[in-house]
């Protein structure tokens, strides 16, 4: 657990199977593996030494190691994720020391358990920095960051990149020659800077060490190619590619070069996650190479110092992109509601789906959060169950529960472990275990199913962000972005209706062809490509529903001459007339086939500001303000249409939960024509959440009663084909179910918080 970034991306949240041991097949694009063999893994080192550190091994190591792993396999799992660090496996320059991994190994296949081994490159030998001394991380007031074995090295160091390069691949070449191995991952919660944290500085940002800004430059080239476009872009006088620098602080008269630092964080990011993939497969063509984010990338910020990855961007560039999942994390004033919790995982499937590829849970949080006195809500058997089922009902691939033991020392002592520190058993271990071993009964119709297809698309812009470039704090409305983000998923979450998250490349290269709708919550700033992407979309047939000050500024951070902006203004048959704040914003619809399913003179309330419309020709109000002026506009254009809100209704729902916004984007949808294909009904179900996997003739579907009461439920499925028999997955007991025109309807008396796991098969 990447302890000290995890708490500050947690802290945005809240500011509101038997195995045998043969190979898996070979792995080329990630989405090809072993169809017998689902990992269900336990993440345990060697002894009860917390990662990344390694246990010293002694005479009795391989008896205790070997009655841990009896126990973690007789519990239930199939998998261990072990880790090695690099300051402890290679202490001196070319002597590698594998001894820790080699024992743990052995053991394992021993017991026909696999192993996932886990990198840790932020904990580096001291060597390093004697060999290389102008390899620290530099803070961008210049204080350079000696290393106390964490944070390491700047990559961007060709002598340091060359180390890390060799160590990987020796590290691939010894672990490669056991069987028991089953994948890696190389890279925990990626960030510039990992495992430290520097209170006597300011708003830290890294990295301004020579090497990082050298590879800038490169980047810098390879965008703009000659000196006077970049000065023309960032609005200064470069007499020398050598004098250019990231900035330091803004100032007022540009932040393009604010915007072309941020991206670059995010393509050496993806690029570093590529240097450590490319070495563990030279010498390694099977096994599956991942990573894992600290968090969804929803709730975190782009703009963050010490650099949050983007999902899609480092998905490309693994087998697998996953994330840690800690739901009741001590750095959260409150543990992640079940809508929260299901967005998360959404947006993390998402930017796997749209790279074709399946997502790992890297971490999943095992015990009580503990850091030093900050102790969280105790994790039950429950929690541990949900979370697991829910991992998998969102399509993961892997399942990784950090961690066996609590952390044994640390300002985490007694945290996060699944058992207790004396090695005996918890009920939630027993629970964990349970879920495992259903797992691994149903592992290969689980592995040959992926999540419901889904009909609409929300936009995940992280120009919009940016806005003010390095001065967030000159907007009011805190962390509109993801609050928006959430606040339109949680209305489609709500009535069971499946939600891809989709990102600017997803928009600019036109891959929307399964979508029906496509949302822009709070897109204030979009590139040029996004914008002829929409364009695209919506004369190709597709329906775009965009909120206010739609590409007010491009991609630049240069206002538009006309909002919306980028040409959108035609597209969405209408223009910004006047914008104010307002404490109180309220629009009205208007009778329009658009909202057939919405009541005419619905009051729908908005957030934040009042956008007044002025329609353009082929321009029809659906809605108007309190003083009578247009606030919605629609217009169709090509095969489909597009609609334009002069507020922020996204975040509005999110602030204010008013079921009459939900409405409003639930009519937009079904105008569209996004037909529910599952519908939950009878008393206590409102809280009733159902997902389901498809595979060939079969569905696996899951319910989550989330209400402190019973609930009595109705399943109302539409199918493909008809239902020939249905059994519960925990015991494999039939299930009892009615057909009706394409309809397959199963009824249940939920328990307060029951999961209800069964398939249905043709």
């Amino acid at each position: 657990m990447n302890l000290f970034r995890s708490l500050s991306a947690i802290l945005l949240v809240f500011v509101a199977m038997q195995s045998g041991i043969s190979r898996p097949a070979q792995v080329s694009d990630g989405s090809r593996l072993d169809q017998s063999f689902f990992p269900v893994a336990v993440w345990y080192g060697g002894g009860k030494v917390r990662a990344p550190m390694l246990e010293r091994l002694d005479a009795s190591s391989a008896q205790r190691w070997g009655n841990d792993l009896d126990q973690i396999k007789g519990d239930g799992f199939n998998t261990v994720k072990t880790w090695v660090d690099w300051a402890t496996a290679e202490p001196w320059p070319g002597e590698y020391n594998f001894a820790n991994l080699d024992l743990l190994l052995r053991l394992a296949q021993q017991r026909g358990l696999r192993v996932i081994v886990q990198v840790y490159l932020d904990s580096a030998p001291d060597w390093v920095g004697k060999r290389y001394p102008d390899a620290s991380f530099v803070d961008r007031s210049g204080a350079v960051i000696h290393s106390q074995a964490a944070p390491g090295y700047c990559i961007d160091h060709r002598g340091v990149r060359s180390e890390i390069v060799k160590f990987l691949q020796a590290l691939s070449r010894d672990a490669n020659q056991s069987p028991a191995l089953y994948g890696w991952d190389v890279w925990s919660e990626p960030h510039v800077v990992n495992w430290a944290e520097f209170p006597y500085l300011k708003d830290p940002e890294f990295c301004f060490c020579a090497y990082t800004q050298a590879r800038f430059r490169e980047w810098l080239k390879a965008k703009y190619h000659t000196l006077e476009a970049l000065n023309a872009a960032w609005y200064r006088s470069f007499g020398a590619w050598e004098q250019v620098q990231p900035p330091r602080f803004p100032t007022i008269l540009s932040y393009t070069d604010y915007l072309d630092w941020r991206a670059f964080i995010d393509d050496k990011l993806a690029g570093d996650l590529k240097t450590r993939v490319d070495a563990v497969r030279s010498e390694d063509r099977t096994h599956p190479i991942t990573s894992h984010a600290a968090v969804p990338g929803l709730f975190t910020s782009p703009t963050d110092g010490y650099g949050e990855p983007d999902d899609w961007k480092m998905s490309a560039n693994a087998d697998f992109f996953g994330t840690s999942i800690y739901p009741k994390h001590s750095e959260s004033t409150r543990p992640w509601s079940y809508g929260m919790l299901a967005a998360g995982l959404d947006f993390t499937r998402s930017a796997g789906h749209s790279q074709g590829k399946g997502f790992w849970i890297g971490e999943l949080q095992a015990g009580q959060g503990a850091t030093g006195m900050r102790i969280a809500e105790p994790v039950t058997s429950h929690d541990e169950q949900y979370w697991m089922w829910q991992a998998i009902a969102h399509g993961a691939r892997e399942i990784a529960v950090y961690a066996w033991y609590p952390m044994s020392s640390g300002f985490e002592s007694n945290g996060y472990g699944l058992i207790n520190l004396d090695g005996t058993l918890t009920e939630r271990a027993r629970a964990a275990g349970q879920v495992a071993k259903a797992i691994a009964r149903h592992r290969e119709e689980l592995l040959r199913s992926q999540p419901a297809p889904a009909q609409v698309a929300i936009l995940y812009n992280r120009l919009s962000y940016m806005v003010g470039g390095s001065q967030p704090s000159l907007s009011k409305l805190g962390n509109a972005e993801r609050d928006s983000l959430l606040g339109l998923y949680r209305a489609f979450f709500e009535q069971n209706i499946p939600v891809d998250f989709v990102d600017a490349a997803d928009v600019a290269q036109n891959r929307l062809g399964q979508y029906k709708i496509l949302f822009l919550p709070y897109p204030v700033m979009l590139s040029q490509d996004v914008a002829n992407g929409v364009k695209q979309y919506v004369q190709g047939g597709g329906t775009a529903v965009a909120e206010a000050r739609l590409a007010w500024n491009d991609a630049r951070g240069f206002a538009s001459n006309v909002i919306p902006g980028a040409g959108l203004a035609q597209v969405f048959g209408a223009r910004e007339n006047i914008i104010r704040p307002a404490e109180k914003v309220q629009l009205e619809t208007e009778a329009s086939p658009v909202l057939a399913n919405l009541p005419t003179h619905t009051t729908i309330p908005g957030e934040a500001f009042e956008e007044q419309l002025e329609p353009l020709p082929g321009g029809n109000v659906l809605a108007r303000f309190a003083d009578g002026s247009p606030a919605m506009v629609e217009k169709a254009d090509g095969e489909g249409k597009a609609v334009l809100i002069g507020s922020f209704l996204a975040l509005a729902y999110h602030n204010q939960h008013d079921p009459a916004v939900k409405r409003l984007f639930l009519a937009l949808a079904q105008g569209a024509g996004v037909a529910p294909e599952v519908e939950v009904s009878g008393p206590g179900t409102a809280e009733v959440e159902m997902r389901r996997l498809f595979g060939q003739g079969q569905q696996t579907i899951l319910v989550f009663n989330h209400a402190s009461a019973p609930a009595d439920a109705s399943l109302a499925i539409h199918l493909p084909w008809p239902v020939k028999q249905a059994r519960e997955l925990e015991n494999d007991a039939p299930l009892k179910f009615q057909q009706n025109a394409g309809r397959a309807t199963f009824h249940k008396q939920l328990a307060a918080g029951e999961i209800w796991v069964f398939s249905a098969r043709q």
